[in-house]
């Protein structure tokens, strides 16, 4: 029976040749050491995104003893309030309630209105990188880049940002299907923590508000309906938390890549494919995300020619999806002009990612930046992965300008 062992060390360092193999041997197989079905082919991942009969919730249909899990641990009690309003584990009503609040905040056109701020950022960084020489493409330019976007953004202290990102890395890490009982200790003080410190910041913005992000979810209104303090806390946080961790690692996975092809670095740097074009292979070819789950909340779901049961779960494996060559041609190339914008690297249905467009507009200032400011960049070193597969990403980048 195929199976996925998430504690394998070669497994998490390349995990696309076991991919691609249980792809070809099954689109959908049960994944017994985690308890749950997985998909592993395009179609049938992004249909399931998509699928309304499965939710990433189910409480607000079903007891936990109806729906035959136990009781949330009492132990993660901070973690759990984190998670109480947090879009990704909404379903609606609260869920299209919410979401509907927080678009009116974070509109297309905040986001034009941040290029320049993110210009500016990507230029003085930019300017760091190149005087060092020798840098560290992650803790030199990624981590703090995606930081302060998202703090201008929220109108959040930059001089805050190193907290946010502690408490940032270890929340994720809860998400891991093999997170350990020290990890998960470690994610629900940062939590804990966290949510202090995003109270005490709503409460500043309520006596000052400056037109930014928590303050306009403090103040935002529509037909009479407002946000909760817990429902701002839970969206403040994931909105740090999603951009931060997805921005740094999509550019560490994707400059790992154009390292290793440099012929494709060269098309960038003689701007031959555009950057905005290139994210998007970035997205696809190695991305941060690699597993997203589903409930099964009705009777009478079939996937991939399987029958489910009320209360199964089904994980699917974007980075097995998005190199399956039944949607892709040469799934496995590398190739920045690919162009291929619908990948689920920003997930599907009603909770693909609000800040899709903050995420591309970043990553493409960055990838069109280092190409004309830096375009004899090399690898110092082989890079390693966090031995972590749901959430991928590089420990460090070492890069040469």
């Amino acid at each position: 029976m195929p199976s996925i062992d998430f504690q394998d060390d070669a497994f998490l360092i390349d995990p696309y040749p076991t991919l691609n193999a249980l792809r070809e041997e099954s689109p959908i197989f049960w994944n017994e050491p985690t308890n749950q079905w997985m998909l592993t082919r395009f179609e049938d991942v992004s249909t399931t995104l998509r699928d309304r009969r499965l939710g990433r919730a189910y409480t607000h249909r079903y007891s936990h003893r109806e729906f035959g899990q136990p009781e949330p641990d009492p132990r993660w009690a901070s973690f759990a309030e984190h998670e109480q309003w947090s879009l990704l584990s909404l379903e609606p009503p609260d869920h299209t309630r919410i979401r509907r609040l927080i678009s009116r905040a974070f509109t297309p056109r905040a986001v034009k209105q941040l290029g320049s701020t993110i210009q500016g950022f990507s230029n003085d960084l930019l300017d760091t990188c190149a005087e060092k020489g020798d840098f560290d493409m992650l803790a030199d330019y990624a981590q703090p880049y995606s930081v302060a976007v998202i703090c201008s953004m929220l109108g959040v202290p930059h001089t805050d940002a190193q907290l946010l990102l502690d408490w940032s890395h270890a929340i994720v890490k809860m998400y891991e299907l093999t997170a350990s009982e020290e990890t998960k200790q470690r994610a629900d003080t940062a939590a804990a923590e966290y949510i202090a410190y995003t109270k005490e910041l709503i409460a500043h913005k309520r006596k000052r508000p400056d037109g930014l992000l928590v303050s306009e979810l403090v103040q935002v209104e529509d037909d009479g309906d407002t946000l909760t303090e817990a429902e701002i806390v839970s969206t403040t946080m994931v909105l740090l938390e999603a951009g931060h961790e997805a921005t740094v690692n999509t550019l560490g996975n994707g400059f790992r890549a154009l390292m290793h092809h440099r012929d494709q670095w060269e098309r960038l740097v003689s701007k031959e494919v555009d950057a905005a074009v290139a994210v998007e292979e970035l997205l696809r070819w190695d991305p941060p995300l690699q597993l997203f789950e589903r409930w099964i909340l009705e009777s009478d779901v079939e996937i991939a020619g399987q029958a489910l049961a009320v209360g199964e779960e089904v994980a699917m494996l974007f980075g097995s999806a998005q190199r399956d060559p039944r949607r892709f041609e040469n799934p496995d190339i590398f190739d920045v002009a690919r162009n291929e914008s619908s990948h689920v690297g920003f997930g599907g249905g009603i909770h693909f990612c609000i800040g899709a467009p903050l995420a591309r507009l970043e990553l493409a200032r960055s990838v069109a930046g280092f190409a004309e400011r830096l375009p004899e960049l090399s690898l110092r070193s082989e890079p390693e992965y966090h031995p972590t597969f749901v959430i991928r990403g590089l420990k460090v980048l070492e890069l040469s300008a």
